[in-house]
Formats: C-alpha cells, structure tokens, sequence
C-alpha cells in the first residue's frame, strides 16, 4: 500500500504531461535508429548490385542482413535489405534493470530513397544472417612490363602512336583493364585503369611516349582519389603538380 502510495504523485505527473513512452518503445526507436544511419551509409546515386548491398551491409557495425531483394539499386523499386539491430532503454523510476531489444527493419537502397529516411519494421526472416564472399580481387597493373616494352625514340625523331598501340596489344592485357591511348603534340599518353568504388584511390598507370623521352608512373594516391583528375590520359599527356 505504501509503495503505491509513493508511485502515485509519478503516475499522476505522467498523466499531466500525457502518455509516457515505455523502456520497450525507447529500445525500438533506438534499434530503429541504427537501421536508419544503415540506410544513410548505404544511399548514393552510383548503380550497385543487390549483392553488393548485402556486402557493403554486413560491414556496418550493429547491423545483421538476413535478406536482401531486388536486382540493383536503379531497377526498379530498388534493393530492400532486411536488417536486425538491438537498442536499449533505461528508466530508473520503472526498470529493474536496462531493456534490450533485436528488432527487423526493411532499408530501401535507390536513387529515389530520402535521406535519412525511416527504414519500414517488418517481422524477422528465419535463418542466421546473410555473408558474402569477397569481391574479386582487381588485375594487377604491369608495370614493369609497361616500361620495359614502351618504344624509346630519339631526339628529333616521331613517335608512332600505331606501335605504341601494338606495344600495349603484346602485352595481352586482363580484359578488366581499360586501355587508352592518345596522341598530342608530337607524344603520345597511355593510361591502364581498373573501375574503381567511386570512394577508394583508383588503381592506374600512366606513360608518355615523347622524342628523347619514355616515362611510366602511378600516380599519387592523393590524385588517384575520386574526382582529383589523376587516373585520366590527360595526365598522362600534362602531368599534374605533385601533391604538396
């Protein structure tokens, strides 16, 4: 009697203020919460596979995929992933200890997704969570090989851009490799690229074949990041000032 004495004037200040959220409902919102930052990393407006979804997923820490639908980002609806996370609430006045919670939420992943946009709460699927292998691993650039096999042509004499091409023909590239040649101003640039993720330095290798003059390099990693320019045959014709 005494105890329900006390609680009395708490209940009655709940009352006032109007319906008071239980611990359960706190822990929700919070594994919601986690759901919804998942879906922030996961938005942008580069195509991705659905696979690749489910694998850039599974690297978020608190989040476990336990389905992923869809073909691709830009088809469609695009690509739903099914997530658990956990939250938890503590509410000294009612809890006799912190209440955790492992909920499901469905993250849409397309272009016409919002920012921020609150991930739907669906039932959890059976089954442990989702893996995935590994991408395949880029083809190594031949650097070596590049500049052993570039022809060197002497002060006064004219770069042939049709033998620069038969160079790189010999050198039986990976097919993942894009090749590109271009001649200028009596020399000639080559870049080798590999397709990057838009976010990491791009793999690539740059020459330029010139009277007197054969060179072949890697850029810096600082000029190989997205958007810096340095993974381009224009640098390979007009090199950029090396980073400071």
């Amino acid at each position: 009697m005494r105890r329900l004495l006390l609680l009395a004037p708490l209940f009655l200040l709940a009352a006032g203020c109007g319906v008071v959220q239980s611990s359960e409902e706190e822990a929700t919102d919070a594994a919601r919460e986690v759901a919804t930052r998942a879906g922030k990393l996961l938005r942008s407006q580069r195509p991705r596979t659905a696979e690749e979804i489910g694998r850039s997923a599974t690297g978020i820490d608190g989040v476990e995929v336990l389905r992923v639908t869809g073909t691709s980002t830009h088809d469609g609806d695009g690509v739903d992933v099914t997530v658990r996370t956990s939250g938890s609430a503590y509410n000294e006045w009612f809890d006799v200890q912190e209440i955790v919670v492992r909920r499901c939420f469905a993250v849409r992943v397309s272009p016409q997704s919002r920012w921020g946009e609150v991930p739907r709460d669906v039932n959890c699927p059976d089954g442990p969570p989702l893996s995935f292998a590994p991408p395949p691993a880029p083809p190594r650039l031949p650097f070596a090989e590049l500049r052993a096999s570039l022809p060197r042509v002497p002060e006064g004499g004219r770069v042939d851009e049709a033998g620069v091409r038969r160079t790189l023909a010999a050198l039986e590239l990976d097919p993942a490799i894009r090749t590109e040649v271009k001649a200028e101003g009596g020399r000639v640039g080559v870049l080798l690229s590999v397709e990057g993720n838009h976010f990491d330095p791009q793999d690539c290798l740059l020459a330029r074949v010139e009277p007197g003059t054969t060179e072949a390099w890697m850029p810096p990693r600082i000029q190989r990041m997205p958007g810096e320019g340095g993974c381009t045959i224009g640098n390979a014709l007009h090199p950029l000032p090396p980073p400071h």
